[in-house]
């Protein structure tokens, strides 16, 4: 089992903050696949360009390889000046 977290304006457009699954994908992109089938908005809104990825805490792309009890959070990218 892997968890799902999403953060900021992603919580806010999925209206979920945060989900478990028992199958664990083998990358962090494969995860963003299995996600993205839930609705157009998912698809949307996990694509890589609109979603950073982390696995317990440290920032991934989407070739990381998953294992069970991963926490994997998403959260848009962070603009600043």
């Amino acid at each position: 089992m892997i968890n799902i977290l999403f953060f900021a304006q992603l919580r806010e457009v999925l209206s979920c903050s945060n989900l478990q699954i028992d199958s664990v994908p083998r990358t962090v992109g494969e995860l963003r696949l299995l996600l993205s089938e839930k609705s157009e908005l998912w698809a949307e809104w996990l694509s890589s360009d609109k979603a950073l990825s982390a696995v317990n805490q440290t920032m991934v792309d989407d070739s990381k390889e998953l294992k069970s009890g991963d926490d994997i959070a998403f959260f848009p990218p962070v603009t600043g000046g």
